[in-house]
Protein backbone atom coordinates (compact mmCIF):
# COMPACT_ATOMS: atom_id res chain seq x y z
CA UNK A 1 0.00 0.00 0.00
CA UNK A 2 1.94 2.86 -1.02
CA UNK A 3 1.58 6.23 0.19
CA UNK A 4 2.19 9.40 -1.62
CA UNK A 5 1.67 12.70 -0.36
CA UNK A 6 2.07 16.27 -2.30
CA UNK A 7 4.08 18.58 -0.75
CA UNK A 8 2.90 22.17 -2.05
CA UNK A 9 5.37 24.77 -2.15
CA UNK A 10 4.92 28.71 -3.22
CA UNK A 11 8.06 30.43 -5.09
CA UNK A 12 9.78 27.62 -4.26
CA UNK A 13 9.28 27.50 -0.60
CA UNK A 14 7.31 24.63 1.53
CA UNK A 15 4.51 25.79 3.38
CA UNK A 16 3.25 24.62 6.64
CA UNK A 17 0.55 23.32 5.65
CA UNK A 18 3.19 20.53 3.16
CA UNK A 19 4.37 19.73 6.76
CA UNK A 20 1.38 18.87 8.31
CA UNK A 21 0.28 16.30 5.10
CA UNK A 22 3.52 14.90 4.80
CA UNK A 23 3.20 13.98 8.71
CA UNK A 24 -0.22 13.16 8.13
CA UNK A 25 0.96 10.84 4.87
CA UNK A 26 3.33 9.17 7.54
CA UNK A 27 0.50 8.31 10.29
CA UNK A 28 -1.02 6.35 7.42
CA UNK A 29 2.61 4.75 6.16
CA UNK A 30 2.85 3.66 9.96
CA UNK A 31 -0.80 1.77 10.26
CA UNK A 32 0.06 0.63 7.08
CA UNK A 33 3.89 -0.90 7.35
CA UNK A 34 5.07 1.21 4.41
CA UNK A 35 6.48 4.21 3.84
CA UNK A 36 5.42 7.93 2.44
CA UNK A 37 6.59 9.39 -0.81
CA UNK A 38 6.36 13.04 -1.10
CA UNK A 39 5.84 14.68 -4.62
CA UNK A 40 6.74 18.64 -5.50
CA UNK A 41 6.56 20.97 -8.54
CA UNK A 42 9.63 23.10 -8.92
CA UNK A 43 10.95 23.49 -5.47
CA UNK A 44 14.07 25.31 -4.09
CA UNK A 45 13.72 24.44 -0.45
CA UNK A 46 15.36 21.65 0.59
CA UNK A 47 14.67 18.23 0.72
CA UNK A 48 15.50 17.73 4.56
CA UNK A 49 13.07 19.52 5.56
CA UNK A 50 9.81 16.45 4.20
CA UNK A 51 12.53 13.71 5.91
CA UNK A 52 12.17 16.26 9.00
CA UNK A 53 8.38 15.06 8.85
CA UNK A 54 8.52 11.69 7.35
CA UNK A 55 8.79 11.39 3.99
CA UNK A 56 11.27 8.48 3.38
CA UNK A 57 11.17 9.92 -0.91
CA UNK A 58 11.09 12.78 -2.25
CA UNK A 59 10.19 13.13 -5.96
CA UNK A 60 11.21 17.00 -7.60
CA UNK A 61 9.10 17.75 -10.34
CA UNK A 62 10.92 19.75 -13.14
CA UNK A 63 9.15 21.46 -15.18
CA UNK A 64 9.54 25.30 -16.75
CA UNK A 65 5.97 24.91 -18.16
CA UNK A 66 4.34 24.40 -14.33
CA UNK A 67 5.79 27.46 -13.01
CA UNK A 68 2.29 28.99 -13.91
CA UNK A 69 -0.10 27.30 -11.72
CA UNK A 70 -2.63 25.37 -13.15
CA UNK A 71 -5.09 23.21 -11.47
CA UNK A 72 -5.23 20.39 -14.41
CA UNK A 73 -1.22 20.92 -15.22
CA UNK A 74 -0.37 19.96 -12.06
CA UNK A 75 -2.77 17.46 -11.83
CA UNK A 76 -1.55 15.51 -14.72
CA UNK A 77 1.82 16.11 -13.23
CA UNK A 78 1.19 14.41 -9.75
CA UNK A 79 -0.48 11.76 -11.86
CA UNK A 80 2.36 11.21 -14.12
CA UNK A 81 4.83 10.17 -10.42
CA UNK A 82 2.31 8.93 -7.83
CA UNK A 83 1.64 5.44 -8.38
CA UNK A 84 0.13 4.78 -5.02
CA UNK A 85 -3.38 3.70 -3.87
CA UNK A 86 -3.19 6.71 -0.79
CA UNK A 87 -2.17 10.22 -2.12
CA UNK A 88 -2.45 13.10 0.94
CA UNK A 89 -3.08 16.94 0.16
CA UNK A 90 -2.99 19.39 1.93
CA UNK A 91 -6.51 21.24 1.93
CA UNK A 92 -5.19 24.67 0.74
CA UNK A 93 -7.10 26.55 -2.44
CA UNK A 94 -4.70 24.86 -4.89
CA UNK A 95 -4.30 21.60 -3.51
CA UNK A 96 -7.87 21.39 -3.71
CA UNK A 97 -7.96 22.20 -6.80
CA UNK A 98 -6.18 19.42 -7.85
CA UNK A 99 -7.04 16.93 -5.76
CA UNK A 100 -10.38 16.43 -7.79
CA UNK A 101 -8.94 16.48 -11.14
CA UNK A 102 -6.67 13.74 -10.19
CA UNK A 103 -9.47 11.83 -8.16
CA UNK A 104 -11.30 11.58 -12.04
CA UNK A 105 -8.03 11.22 -13.78
CA UNK A 106 -7.12 8.09 -11.45
CA UNK A 107 -10.77 6.95 -10.66
CA UNK A 108 -10.22 7.11 -7.06
CA UNK A 109 -12.02 7.91 -4.33
CA UNK A 110 -11.96 11.80 -3.11
CA UNK A 111 -12.52 12.47 0.76
CA UNK A 112 -11.42 16.31 2.03
CA UNK A 113 -10.91 18.46 4.89
CA UNK A 114 -9.88 15.23 7.30
CA UNK A 115 -9.09 16.23 10.62
CA UNK A 116 -7.36 13.25 11.86
CA UNK A 117 -5.54 10.00 11.07
CA UNK A 118 -8.02 7.32 9.49
CA UNK A 119 -9.57 5.00 11.43
CA UNK A 120 -9.15 1.78 9.34
CA UNK A 121 -7.43 1.56 6.03
CA UNK A 122 -9.82 -1.44 4.34
CA UNK A 123 -11.87 0.16 4.13
CA UNK A 124 -10.17 3.83 4.04
CA UNK A 125 -12.53 5.93 6.59
CA UNK A 126 -11.92 8.90 8.20
CA UNK A 127 -13.03 11.94 10.37
CA UNK A 128 -13.79 15.10 8.19
CA UNK A 129 -15.70 18.72 8.24
CA UNK A 130 -19.19 18.62 6.83
CA UNK A 131 -21.70 21.44 6.53
CA UNK A 132 -19.33 24.68 6.46
CA UNK A 133 -17.46 22.97 9.65
CA UNK A 134 -20.98 23.10 11.74
CA UNK A 135 -20.31 19.37 11.73
CA UNK A 136 -18.38 16.16 11.28
CA UNK A 137 -19.10 12.91 9.40
CA UNK A 138 -16.79 10.02 9.17
CA UNK A 139 -16.46 9.50 5.66
CA UNK A 140 -15.76 6.22 3.79
CA UNK A 141 -14.20 5.34 0.69
CA UNK A 142 -14.56 1.76 -1.63
CA UNK A 143 -12.66 3.09 -4.64
CA UNK A 144 -9.56 1.00 -5.70
CA UNK A 145 -7.75 4.44 -4.12
CA UNK A 146 -8.74 7.22 -2.55
CA UNK A 147 -7.30 10.97 -2.28
CA UNK A 148 -7.59 12.76 1.04
CA UNK A 149 -7.36 16.67 1.93
CA UNK A 150 -5.92 17.19 5.17
CA UNK A 151 -7.53 20.10 7.16
CA UNK A 152 -5.03 22.78 8.17
CA UNK A 153 -4.08 23.00 11.81
CA UNK A 154 -6.15 19.94 12.36
CA UNK A 155 -3.38 17.02 12.63
CA UNK A 156 -0.65 18.74 13.17
CA UNK A 157 2.94 19.25 11.78
CA UNK A 158 4.56 17.03 13.92
CA UNK A 159 7.74 16.21 13.29
CA UNK A 160 9.07 12.30 12.83
CA UNK A 161 12.33 12.26 10.99
CA UNK A 162 13.55 9.67 8.81
CA UNK A 163 16.54 9.00 6.66
CA UNK A 164 15.60 10.04 2.62
CA UNK A 165 16.46 10.15 -0.62
CA UNK A 166 15.20 12.54 -3.53
CA UNK A 167 14.83 11.90 -6.88
CA UNK A 168 14.49 14.91 -9.85
CA UNK A 169 11.92 13.93 -12.66
CA UNK A 170 11.93 15.95 -15.46
CA UNK A 171 8.90 16.64 -17.31
CA UNK A 172 7.26 18.50 -20.03
CA UNK A 173 3.44 18.88 -18.83
CA UNK A 174 0.97 20.41 -21.54
CA UNK A 175 0.01 23.86 -19.68
CA UNK A 176 -1.79 26.07 -22.39
CA UNK A 177 -5.71 25.30 -22.22
CA UNK A 178 -5.66 26.94 -18.72
CA UNK A 179 -4.76 30.63 -18.46
CA UNK A 180 -4.81 31.95 -14.85
CA UNK A 181 -6.45 35.38 -14.35
CA UNK A 182 -4.87 36.02 -10.97
CA UNK A 183 -3.48 33.65 -8.72
CA UNK A 184 -2.63 34.25 -4.76
CA UNK A 185 1.04 34.70 -4.05
CA UNK A 186 2.49 35.02 -0.72
CA UNK A 187 2.93 38.83 0.06
CA UNK A 188 6.12 37.50 2.61
CA UNK A 189 3.72 38.10 5.30
CA UNK A 190 1.97 35.19 7.85
CA UNK A 191 -0.38 33.49 5.78
CA UNK A 192 -4.07 33.56 6.87
CA UNK A 193 -4.96 30.05 6.71
CA UNK A 194 -1.71 28.60 8.04
CA UNK A 195 -1.76 31.04 10.65
CA UNK A 196 -2.07 29.61 14.45
CA UNK A 197 -3.06 32.99 15.57
CA UNK A 198 -5.47 35.43 14.03
CA UNK A 199 -6.74 38.64 15.13
CA UNK A 200 -9.72 39.82 13.24
CA UNK A 201 -12.47 42.99 12.90
CA UNK A 202 -15.86 44.20 11.35
CA UNK A 203 -17.41 46.84 10.93
CA UNK A 204 -16.90 48.13 14.66
CA UNK A 205 -13.80 49.28 13.96
CA UNK A 206 -15.44 52.45 12.04
CA UNK A 207 -13.04 53.30 9.76
CA UNK A 208 -9.99 51.71 7.60
CA UNK A 209 -8.12 54.01 9.78
CA UNK A 210 -8.20 52.56 12.85
CA UNK A 211 -6.61 49.11 11.48
CA UNK A 212 -3.51 50.00 13.25
CA UNK A 213 -4.28 49.13 16.33
CA UNK A 214 -5.55 45.19 14.90
CA UNK A 215 -2.66 45.05 13.25
CA UNK A 216 -0.27 45.95 16.45
CA UNK A 217 -1.99 42.98 18.09
CA UNK A 218 -1.33 40.99 15.67
CA UNK A 219 2.18 41.59 15.63
CA UNK A 220 2.66 41.06 19.16
CA UNK A 221 0.97 38.09 19.33
CA UNK A 222 2.36 36.54 16.07
CA UNK A 223 -0.67 36.86 14.35
CA UNK A 224 -2.43 36.85 11.01
CA UNK A 225 -4.86 39.76 10.39
CA UNK A 226 -8.58 39.02 8.95
CA UNK A 227 -11.40 41.05 8.42
CA UNK A 228 -15.71 40.15 8.31
CA UNK A 229 -17.08 40.14 4.53
CA UNK A 230 -18.71 43.55 4.98
CA UNK A 231 -15.00 45.22 5.62
CA UNK A 232 -14.06 43.65 2.55
CA UNK A 233 -16.80 45.00 0.76
CA UNK A 234 -16.47 48.61 1.28
CA UNK A 235 -12.88 48.49 0.39
CA UNK A 236 -11.69 48.80 3.69
CA UNK A 237 -9.64 45.99 3.62
CA UNK A 238 -8.32 43.56 0.96
CA UNK A 239 -10.50 40.69 -0.09
CA UNK A 240 -7.48 38.22 0.50
CA UNK A 241 -8.29 39.17 4.43
CA UNK A 242 -11.88 37.96 4.43
CA UNK A 243 -12.70 34.66 6.47
CA UNK A 244 -16.79 33.31 6.07
CA UNK A 245 -18.42 31.39 4.01
CA UNK A 246 -18.03 32.80 1.15
CA UNK A 247 -14.40 34.10 1.91
CA UNK A 248 -11.36 31.97 3.56
CA UNK A 249 -12.31 29.08 6.15
CA UNK A 250 -9.50 28.90 8.73
CA UNK A 251 -8.90 27.03 11.52
CA UNK A 252 -6.14 28.73 13.63
CA UNK A 253 -5.65 27.68 17.70
CA UNK A 254 -6.87 31.36 18.58
CA UNK A 255 -9.18 33.16 16.80
CA UNK A 256 -9.56 37.28 17.99
CA UNK A 257 -13.07 39.06 16.79
CA UNK A 258 -12.85 42.54 17.54
CA UNK A 259 -16.04 44.51 16.42
CA UNK A 260 -17.84 41.62 14.44
CA UNK A 261 -21.66 40.72 15.21
CA UNK A 262 -21.02 37.16 14.30
CA UNK A 263 -23.56 36.30 11.81
CA UNK A 264 -24.25 32.56 10.81
CA UNK A 265 -21.89 33.25 7.39
CA UNK A 266 -19.17 34.47 8.78
CA UNK A 267 -18.83 31.33 11.88
CA UNK A 268 -18.58 28.70 8.94
CA UNK A 269 -15.51 30.29 8.52
CA UNK A 270 -14.22 30.63 11.73
CA UNK A 271 -15.81 28.16 13.93
CA UNK A 272 -13.14 25.43 13.00
CA UNK A 273 -10.71 27.93 15.21
CA UNK A 274 -10.20 25.76 18.68
CA UNK A 275 -10.40 29.18 20.89
CA UNK A 276 -12.40 31.80 19.77
CA UNK A 277 -12.42 35.43 21.81
CA UNK A 278 -15.21 38.08 21.49
CA UNK A 279 -14.52 41.56 21.95
CA UNK A 280 -17.40 43.97 21.14
CA UNK A 281 -19.07 46.45 23.14
CA UNK A 282 -22.61 44.90 22.18
CA UNK A 283 -24.17 42.39 24.39
CA UNK A 284 -26.57 40.79 22.63
CA UNK A 285 -24.15 40.09 19.75
CA UNK A 286 -24.90 36.73 18.36
CA UNK A 287 -21.14 35.68 18.59
CA UNK A 288 -21.00 35.60 22.13
CA UNK A 289 -22.88 32.37 21.77
CA UNK A 290 -20.33 30.54 19.81
CA UNK A 291 -17.46 32.60 21.80
CA UNK A 292 -15.38 30.29 24.55
CA UNK A 293 -14.29 33.80 26.12
CA UNK A 294 -16.16 37.19 25.87
CA UNK A 295 -15.31 40.77 26.86
CA UNK A 296 -17.89 43.36 26.14
CA UNK A 297 -16.60 46.77 25.85
CA UNK A 298 -14.95 49.40 23.63
CA UNK A 299 -12.16 47.95 21.68
CA UNK A 300 -10.72 51.20 20.98
CA UNK A 301 -9.97 51.25 24.76
CA UNK A 302 -9.41 47.20 25.55
CA UNK A 303 -7.75 46.66 22.08
CA UNK A 304 -4.34 49.11 23.08
CA UNK A 305 -4.46 48.27 26.68
CA UNK A 306 -4.55 44.66 25.71
CA UNK A 307 -1.48 44.83 23.37
CA UNK A 308 0.71 46.88 26.09
CA UNK A 309 -0.29 44.07 28.76
CA UNK A 310 1.11 41.52 26.40
CA UNK A 311 4.45 43.83 25.51
CA UNK A 312 4.80 43.81 29.33
CA UNK A 313 4.23 40.05 29.38
CA UNK A 314 6.86 39.09 26.90
CA UNK A 315 9.77 41.21 28.72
Amino acid sequence: MAVFVYAENINGVYKKAAFEAVAYAKAIADQAGDTVTAISVNPTDSSDLLYKYGASNVINIKDEGLKSFSAKAYAQAVSEVANGNIIVFPHTTDASSIAPMLAIMNGYSLITNAIAAPESLSPFQVKRRSFSGKGFMHAKAEGAGVIVTVSQNAFGAKENAVSGSEEVKNLSVANEDTKVISHEQSSGKLDLKEAEVVVSAGRGMKGPENWGMIEDLANVLGAATACSKPVSDIGWRPHTEHVGQTGKAISPNLYVAVGISGAIQHLAGVNSSKTIVVINSDPEAPFFKSADYGVVGDAFQIIPALTEKIKALKG
